[in-house]
């Protein structure tokens, strides 16, 4: 127990990121640059519309547009995080060092993923005050925050994962940078592509009535950007069972695909550690 709450490595980490200033000057562009997008969107609605007044419907369209900002966020900034962990460690020549600690495999993963993801969830935590602005004209009901909230722990976690991962079968940040945003590239954007690819077969490419495409369900079950359309929007889940003839909930299939991914990355990056490190000796 002890050494589960108790990690050096983490708690090391963590004051070399939050006392850096770097960390304090991104926090503070990362709010301003939010804050200036809000209150922009509530002047130009206000003033150049001629109505004086907020709508609901507007502060709805501006809650999905932050929502989509910080999904950019997430899947843009989570690899440069954590893909050069540990591949930089062993290119400084730190991490042989590390390893001849009392630190098991899974504590030095933890912690460099921990602290890593640390910041990331600091920047969602803080924009969640210009988040609950919306509540202040309405559209937006405090269930649909939390759910996007945790939508995005889910999503960094499991990004994160895989850039521990990469970091740590590559002997190179770069390489490991390049495979950790290539897998979010494909998560994001090759997921939806063959969704549409699956959607057109179901529909025998304009020769037939569509049948059920449990494929294009899948493929639109792990995009992260669907994810957020069906969180968002009321009849997301309408449009995507009009689409797929598939009439299954796509947020059980994300929970449990990014679960087992993240669990899978996490495994594979425990038991390559020190597999690698004795490869180069």
């Amino acid at each position: 127990m002890k050494t589960l709450l108790y990690n050096p490595v983490l708690i090391k980490e963590l004051k070399l990121r939050f006392r850096s200033v770097k960390s304090s000057v991104g926090l503070l562009f990362y709010l301003l640059a939010l804050s200036v997008f809000v209150f922009g969107m509530i002047f130009i609605a206000t003033n150049f519309t001629g109505t004086g007044f907020f709508r609901p419907d507007e502060s709805y369209y501006m809650f999905i547009v932050l929502t989509y900002i910080q999904l950019g966020l997430i899947l843009f900034i989570t690899p440069g995080l954590t893909a050069g962990t540990i591949s930089t460690e062993r290119e400084k020549q730190t991490l042989t060092i590390l390893l001849t600690t009392s630190q098991k495999s899974w504590q030095i993963i933890f912690g460099k993923l921990a602290s890593s993801l640390a910041f990331l969830v600091l920047m969602l935590i803080s924009g969640l005050p210009i988040y609950s602005l919306v509540f202040l004209f309405g559209g937006v009901s405090p269930i649909q925050l939390v759910q996007i909230f945790l939508f995005f722990l889910l999503t960094v976690l499991a990004i994160g994962s895989l850039g521990i991962m990469f970091s740590t079968i590559t002997k190179k940040t770069i390489v490991s940078m390049i495979a950790t945003y290539g897998s979010m590239m494909f998560l994001a954007g090759v997921t939806a592509f063959f969704m549409i690819l699956a959607i057109q077969a179901s529909y025998g490419f304009g020769m037939g009535a569509p049948s059920p495409s449990f494929m294009a369900h899948f493929w639109a079950s792990i995009n992260p950007g669907i994810m957020v359309f069906s969180l968002v929007s009321p009849d997301g889940m309408v449009f995507l069972k009009d689409m797929t003839q598939v009439d299954f909930p796509i947020w059980i299939t994300y929970v449990s695909f990014y679960i087992l991914l993240t669990a899978f990355a996490l495994f594979i990056a425990i038991k390559k550690l020190r597999v690698n490190m004795g490869k180069m000796r």
